[in-house]
């Protein structure tokens, strides 16, 4: 997408009342995500925004962390395929615990690893607002995926979790199994393509 088209959607966030709002694959890269964050303060009316396929990386998924501080009217974000790692999570994480519309967020085929999956279950055991989570090929390993398990016993409000595609072997298919009896809100959970084998699957 060319620089003079982008300023054009920057200018009708910041003017229009457009709710929905699709950039994926544009290959706005980071600078391009910090103008659009800077946009989204401002804005009062967007509430999807897809961003996914655009190489933002750390620095897009920090400054649209920034935006969501004091944004109070997104509620759906895709964030999918854009080379976000643990600086980028951690950024995302603490603009959850002031973000209070946000209800759902795609990091799907990112590289959160164990510490970006850690950071996130911190914030789901004191997040009341986000219902589904996307963490599907993200190579969250068995820290990060204990720590997600441990989340969902004390959290009551995510309805839907795909991991998908992150080597969850038997032993962490258990903890995740023991948090669901005590999670009684989770409906949705999608642990396809991961390393789940007989012992598991008659958990």
């Amino acid at each position: 997408m060319a620089s003079v088209s982008l300023a054009k959607f920057i200018q009708i966030l910041k003017t229009e009342g457009v709710t929905t709002l699709d950039l994926s694959c544009n290959r706005i890269g980071a600078i391009g995500a910090q103008a659009l964050a800077t946009a989204l303060q401002v804005n009062y009316t967007l509430n999807t925004l897809d961003l996914s396929c655009n190489g933002i990386g750390d620095v897009g998924a920090q400054a649209l962390a920034t935006a969501l501080q004091v944004n109070h009217t997104l509620t759906i974000l895709d964030l999918s395929c854009n080379g976000i790692g643990s600086a980028g999570v951690q950024a995302l994480t603490t603009a959850l615990q002031v973000n209070h519309t946000l209800t759902t967020l795609n990091l799907y085929g990112n590289e959160l690893g164990d510490f970006g999956a850690l950071a996130l279950a911190t914030n789901l055991q004191v997040n009341y607002t986000l219902t589904h989570l996307d963490l599907s090929c993200n190579r969250i390993g068995d820290v990060g995926v204990q720590a997600l398990a441990t989340s969902l016993q004390v959290n009551h409000t995510l309805t839907t979790l795909d991991l998908y595609g992150n080597g969850i072997g038997d032993v962490r298919a258990q903890a995740i199994a023991n948090a669901l009896q005590v999670n009684h809100r989770l409906t949705s959970l999608n642990l396809y393509g991961n390393r789940i084998g007989d012992i598991g699957r008659k958990i």
